[in-house]
């Protein structure tokens, strides 16, 4: 098969086939799981044949060409691959509630006032 040339995450398109490393094909992309504000790339959600979706991470990820996503694991592996999650967890500061000696104490052990946003 051929896959076409080396591509980014950003320009990889949904629909593309992913193979494993043992050659077969185990779905196709269905999303980029990306920061990419910041270049990070976190992984690939793919479509299954079977009609569920599995995340696979960016350190199982061989590579991604234009008409082809290579995985560094096996079929059997991709098949226990975990299932989509949700979102990663958002942290923020309140400059409001930067008062007081706990902030201070967070500035002397450089924690930093964040809090966890739902």
């Amino acid at each position: 098969m051929d896959e076409g040339l080396p591509i980014a995450y950003e320009v990889l398109e949904k629909g593309v086939p992913v193979l494993a490393s043992d050659g077969e094909q185990v779905g196709t992309v269905h999303h980029v799981v990306a920061a990419r504000e910041q270049d990070i790339f976190h992984g690939l959600v793919i479509s299954l044949p079977s009609g569920g979706r599995r995340f696979v991470e960016a350190a199982d990820v061989a590579s991604l060409h234009e008409r082809g996503v290579d995985l560094r694991i096996g079929s059997a592996a991709a098949q226990s691959l975990p299932q989509p999650g949700g979102g990663a967890p958002v942290y923020d500061e309140d400059p409001g509630e930067m008062k007081g000696w706990h902030h201070w104490v967070h500035i002397a052990t450089m924690r930093g006032d964040w809090k966890r946003r739902s």
